[in-house]
């Protein structure tokens, strides 16, 4: 039997017509809701596999907010709506949908989407288990080779970045009389790489006196349950505990995960791991009902941490106040093309160490610009299919009427000009990886048969009568915003929804500038050797330009500044650097040419020019918002895509 499905409209006729076709695929549909509350009953007393839901509902609650409750069990749902629009899609998409149709909709549409929701449910749920399992097989080998208290701690910390990202964690009792079992703070500062602290190490770091620190620990609240805090939540949540207030003032923290471990406390303290994220919206629902499951495990495991460390002596102090941990994490991936040790990057390497073991289908979005194709080269060489081929595709580059026999290939005499048989990309990577890059410029005809590729893993040459089968995994990648292409009708949601089961975000990097520094030092190292010339560095001064501009190219601009400053350079460091902001940096002549700005660089030019005679002010009445005839949310958004930094100056 089929998937049992609730449909959530609130016309009949189209209920109706959705229910027909339901039942002519063998389906099995539950029920009919009209409301948010007919919805939510329905869901209780019938407990369906998916649900197809319409963005407006009758009365005042509309299915983006059913969609919510929806998630918390764990039912994967459609969104099915007349209203295309780029708006509505980014807030639909906030709910994880597993497909979105718009109508009116073709019933092969329909069936497809279930399909895709049935497949990537599962997967989601296959990949869940098997993360957890890893975790708990960690947590049992922790605890039974036993060791130093701090090493152990930090072994359970490392076993969660798998399930909970993070960026800082504190785990154990705080307070006074905790050896040998005292708290520790633990900096992620590499991919398995942790700065670790204990109360001494983190007033060093945080620059406060050992009795303002004491009275901060003391001053903790008690915690009952599980509980996150994120974005303006957590702020507010800081504000009025110090020690939260300190950690996240130092560490650029934004959000927070609290998880006590239920059953074990000293002197009234309960043990907990409080986790803290740089990304306002790290954590949700979902770690809530994750932290649920595991606490049996870990509340045995701690216990018996706890046992082997009080038969130990109570003197276990770290060497030094702070030390640096690392390299303990089993298995783990090499990642010699990624520069880089970002929050941002580090989350970067996280996703691609999940999803590398598996055949799971990727989309890297970003920036032109911001290392996609390293990213999509990375994840091949980290999986099974390292030593098969990699088929790399430039969907943008390829001819239009050439397109379908590149990928597909074509047999002799399919079309004038075909002198002989030609084997297509996808059946050179035939059990490897193909990446297919500027999916978003791929034309519609050649999307529908990619559409089969994906579906059913074969392919059918040009002129051939044939269907050939393949073993590949699919890689894409894109700098366009599929989402708008979906509303404009330039992209198919079910080519979308294929593609992105595992998507992966890489940021521009005006957003990581911490990278800045290393990916210099590591393109002078590069071009050095290519150029042969003996470079050791580059100028406080120049590295500071660097550092003050804004990369609308990314990486690749980078790389290109540097290529020609290596080039350029008069001895044996990087003196000048020249970019297209500063035509007349350190030593070149402000006569010649005039230089063309793209129109980035004079919206930038602009905005500093008006914060300048604002001296700084983006609201108010006499602030640069103003003048702009803007919002301010609006400038400080585009402040941050342009690179816009207070140091500038105004």
């Amino acid at each position: 039997m089929k998937q049992k499905i609730l449909i959530v409209e609130d016309l009949f006729v189209e209920a109706n017509h959705l229910r027909i076709i339901l039942t002519r695929a063998g389906y099995q549909v539950t029920g009919i809701a009209r409301t948010f509350e007919e919805a939510r009953e329905l869901v209780r007393t019938n407990q369906p596999d998916i649900a197809l839901l319409d963005i407006m509902l009758a009365g005042k609650k509309n299915g983006i907010e059913l969609a919510k409750c929806l998630n918390q069990q764990h039912i994967p749902f459609i969104f099915l709506s007349a209203n295309s629009s780029e708006d509505i899609l980014r807030e639909a998409k906030a709910t994880r949908p597993s497909g979105f149709i718009v109508k009116p909709f073709r019933e092969k549409d329909l069936l497809i989407s279930l399909e895709i929701a049935e497949y990537l449910h599962q997967n989601s749920n296959d990949a869940q288990l098997r993360k957890e399992a890893v975790f708990l097989q960690d947590l049992k080998t922790l605890a039974e080779n036993g060791g130093e208290w701090t090493a152990q701690l930090l072994g359970i910390v490392k076993a969660f970045q798998r399930l909970i990202p993070f960026d800082y964690v504190s785990a154990g009792f705080f307070g006074k009389n905790f050896l040998p079992f005292k708290g520790m703070h633990f900096l992620r500062i590499g991919f398995d790489e942790y700065q670790a602290m204990d109360a001494e190490g983190l007033r060093m770091v945080t620059n406060v006196r050992a009795a303002e620190l004491a009275n901060m620990m003391a001053a903790l609240p008690p915690i009952s349950q599980v509980e996150y805090y994120n974005a303006e939540k957590f702020r507010k949540m800081s504000a009025e505990i110090p020690l939260k207030k300190l950690i996240a003032g130092k560490f650029d923290m934004r959000s927070n995960l609290v998880m006590p471990i239920a059953n074990i406390s000293i002197d009234g303290k309960q043990f907990f791991f409080c986790f803290y994220s740089r990304r306002p919206d790290a954590f949700g629902e979902q770690d809530l009902e994750l932290c649920a499951r595991l606490q049996p495990a870990i509340e045995s495991a701690i216990r018996k941490m706890i046992r082997a460390a009080s038969t130990s002596g109570p003197d276990m102090e770290l060497d030094h106040a702070i030390e640096v941990m690392a390299g303990s994490r089993s298995e783990s991936p090499v990642f010699d093309s990624m520069v880089g040790q970002s929050h941002l990057m580090l989350n970067i390497l996280d996703l691609i160490s999940q999803v590398a073991p598996s055949d799971t289908s990727v989309l890297i979005t970003g920036e032109s610009g911001t290392g996609k194709e390293h990213v999509a080269d990375t994840i091949h060489q980290l999986s099974p299919r390292k030593s098969k081929p990699f088929v790399k595709v430039n969907c943008a580059a390829l001819p239009i009427n050439l397109i379908e026999s590149e990928l597909f290939g074509h047999e002799k005499g399919a079309f004038t000009g075909a002198t002989e048989r030609r084997i297509g990309r996808f059946e050179q990577a035939d059990g490897g990886t193909i990446f297919l890059d500027e999916i978003g410029d791929m034309p519609l005809e050649v999307q529908v048969k990619l559409l089969r590729v994906l579906q059913q893993r074969e392919i059918e040459r040009v002129g051939g009568t044939q269907p050939i089968k393949i073993n590949i995994r699919v890689i894409t990648a894109t700098n366009r915003n599929l989402e708008r292409a979906i509303a404009e009708g330039k992209f198919r949601l079910d080519i979308y929804y294929r593609l992105n089961v595992f998507p992966i975000a890489m940021p521009a990097l005006r957003e990581r500038t911490e990278d800045i520094a290393p990916l210099v030092h590591h393109f002078i190292g590069y071009f050095g050797r290519k150029t042969g010339k003996n470079i050791s560095g580059i100028s406080d001064r120049a590295l500071a330009m660097l550092m003050d501009y804004g990369w609308p190219g990314n990486i690749r601009e980078l790389e290109n500044v540097i290529e020609r400053s290596v080039l350029l350079a008069k001895g044996n460091s990087i003196d000048t650097v020249y970019l297209p902001a500063h035509p007349a940096v350190e030593g070149i002549a402000k006569a010649g040419p005039p230089v063309l700005k793209n129109i980035f660089e004079n919206e930038r030019d602009h905005i500093i020019s008006v914060l300048k005679a604002c001296e700084g002010r983006i609201s108010g009445e006499n602030g640069a918002a103003k003048i702009l005839a803007i919002p301010p949310t609006t400038l400080s958004s585009k402040m941050k895509k342009l690179g816009i930094k207070k140091s500038i100056g105004f």
